[in-house]
């Protein structure tokens, strides 16, 4: 059990029988009542944020959630393997649950998994990953200014937009958290 006036940015809690990590948190004491705690909740499942107020004291759920360090092996149907890097375990984790991540991870990445009572429950990419074209309209020359893109596939099967100059075969630097090119990749 965690106490209300204890919450801190990255504490994971249950409400409702539902996981939530604390993004904000705003300790209130009015002139007048109770005081309470103003807080800003990311479900650890969905992604979905929340406001939630708390009284003072109120004792909440700790999450049984676990953060451990795995490595992406490969893609079988709709199944992503992954490997455990302290037990070299190997689990399958359906494609739901991986999300929009997996058309940023390449093969060998190494990722953050949490794990809610035992079972896989999300992905964390490294922010940035490079990832190579397999296909785009060819690049014109000259076009390096202009600021209009083209829908580029990546070898991982993402689409995203890129630069006119971009070429098939070019390394790019992609934000897994926006899904959007960066630059070219050395």
């Amino acid at each position: 059990m965690v106490s209300s006036n204890s919450l801190r940015g990255g504490v994971k809690i249950e409400v409702d029988g539902q996981p939530y990590s604390v993004v904000e948190f705003q300790h209130v004491k009015p002139g007048k009542g109770p005081a309470f705690v103003r807080t800003k909740l990311k479900h650890l499942l969905t992604g979905a944020v929340v406001d939630r107020t708390f009284r003072a004291g109120e004792k909440l759920v700790d999450a049984d959630v676990e953060q451990r360090h795995m490595q992406y092996l490969y893609k079988s149907q709709d199944v992503y393997v992954f490997m455990d890097m302290e037990t070299y375990e190997q689990i399958e984790v359906p494609g739901d649950v991986v999300g929009e991540a997996g058309g940023f991870m390449p093969e060998n990445i190494e990722v953050e998994m949490t794990f809610y009572k035992g079972s896989p429950a999300g992905v964390e990419l490294p922010i940035f990953v490079n990832l190579e074209v397999v296909e785009t309209e060819p690049g014109i020359k000259g076009d390096t200014v202009s600021g209009s893109t083209k829908p580029a596939e990546l070898a991982t099967g993402a689409t995203i937009q890129v630069p006119l100059f971009v070429e098939k075969g070019d390394l790019l630097k992609v934000d897994t958290r926006t899904g959007t090119y960066c630059e070219r990749a050395q």
